[in-house]
């Protein structure tokens, strides 16, 4: 499904866009997906400065800034516990953790810009999106389906009937389509040399995105949300909700344009296209006033909590979707800001060299890191009790020396982060980066 590139060092200083293949090769850069182009020799760093749109290039900031993001992640998903206002906001509002996904997509978008710069074949274009769509749809099945059950599970397997279809990566999936068709596509054959020639060049896509952005809002405000049930069973019972039994509970809505938790078009619309069991059964809404005696944390349930408290929702969903995608979007244009336009760059790369490396093999730290495999794997190992592995005797030891349960976990948090920068760089001194 993925492939592990190997780069042959040359030795030479790498200019500020490398020569790396890009994430989505096209068929006019002469490299096909599963090669490398060698690094500049010296001779060709100032023309490589000067053409810093050069399809063969690999734009060093998008690297860096896609590390960012991942190491984002990694802070607000294991942190997160342990101080709730950096954790996503339970409904309403926004917060750190809130901005991850959101710079995903524009990083998606970026890419997509600089990659189809030019096509020369879009029929093999197009087919080389799918693939890649796929793949990555796949990927985020078994990562975010439910599979792997992460950090302080010794188990892993799913119930085909209860796997979870939308994902982290779904979500990116169908953002880059989405922008991938737009650039192959619907780009006029204009010569941009003004702001005006700019605006027609791309004026088709942003017509589609301005439709789409429609058909989101007139769901979102016109669909009726009927009344619906939700069956609670063992699957959607935790410990804070020991006060419910099995049963049906009935979620009284008949409105339109209703934003709040239970009755809003979107998780109508992934209830009846995806099934109530196939989505994500702990939503952070869980952690609102009405769901959590601990809010802005999760806890037991007040008294007299409603019903949907159960209910499941995904916030990586079919119609939340749509407006991801116009995320990419944004990023699609602000790439083709540093295609058409020049950039002030001033080179200065060692404070960013760690999150550079880190966006270079962004996909191996994702899975193995903000998907919990790697922390899941060692906590196999134990001594006598699976509490006594390498894992939770580090996060407990840094809390022992600070005296302090939540700031020893950040500490352990940025000890992780900066133990797979390392483990990035050391990819990178190897020229081994994996991508699909």
């Amino acid at each position: 499904m993925s492939s592990l590139v190997v780069v042959t060092d040359t030795g030479v200083r790498t200019p500020l866009l490398q020569d790396l293949s890009p994430p989505v090769p096209h068929s006019d850069s002469g490299v096909r997906e599963e090669e490398i182009v060698p690094l500049p020799s010296p001779n060709e760093l100032d023309e490589s400065k000067a053409n810093p749109t050069d399809p063969k290039q690999r734009l060093v900031s998008l690297d860096v800034f896609r590390g960012l993001t991942v190491a984002l992640m990694i802070l607000v998903d294991d942190a997160g516990g342990a101080f709730p206002s950096i954790n996503h906001s339970p409904w309403f509002g926004v917060t750190l953790a809130d901005f991850v996904m959101p710079f995903f997509l524009f990083g998606v978008g970026v890419s997509v810009s600089l990659v189809f710069k030019k096509v020369s074949s879009k029929p093999a274009a197009i087919r080389k999106v799918m693939v890649r769509t796929v793949k990555l749809f796949l990927l985020g099945l078994v990562l975010n389906g439910g599979y792997f059950h992460g950090r302080n599970h010794l188990s892993y397997g799913v119930d085909v009937r209860q796997i979870r279809w939308m994902g982290v990566l779904q979500r990116i999936s169908i953002g880059y389509l989405f922008v991938s068709i737009l650039e192959i596509w619907l780009v006029n054959k204009v010569a941009v040399d003004s702001a005006v020639t700019f605006v027609q060049k791309y004026v088709i896509q942003w017509v589609v995105a301005i439709l789409l952005g429609s058909l989101y809002m007139c769901l979102l405000y016109g669909l009726y949300v009927p009344d619906w049930a939700i069956e609670v069973t063992s699957m959607n019972l935790t410990s804070f909700a020991s006060g419910y039994g099995s049963g049906t509970q009935i979620v009284h809505c008949g409105v339109r344009g209703n934003l709040e938790p239970p009755c809003n078009a979107v998780g109508l619309i992934d209830r009846f296209f995806l099934g109530e069991q196939h989505l994500y059964q702990h939503p952070v809404y869980r952690r609102t006033k009405e769901c959590s005696v601990n809010s802005p944390d999760y806890g037991p349930l007040p008294p007299n909590s409603p019903g949907w408290c159960l209910a499941p929702f995904d916030p990586e969903g079919i119609l939340s979707s749509l407006m991801a995608a116009i995320t990419c979007f944004m990023g699609l244009h602000f790439g083709h800001i540093i295609v058409h336009y020049k950039v002030d760059v001033k080179h200065i790369r060692k404070p960013t060299m760690v999150l550079q490396w880190m966006g270079m093999n962004a996909l191996v730290i994702y899975a193995l890191a903000a998907c919990d495999l790697f922390p899941a794997a060692l906590q196999g190992f134990y001594w006598r009790s699976p509490e006594n592995n390498l894992v939770d005797g580090t996060e407990s030891l840094l809390q022992a020396i600070l005296q302090s349960k939540k700031w020893g976990t950040l500490a352990f948090v940025l000890l992780e982060i900066l133990f797979w920068g390392l483990v990035s760089g050391f990819l990178h001194m190897k020229r081994i980066y994996m991508r699909l």
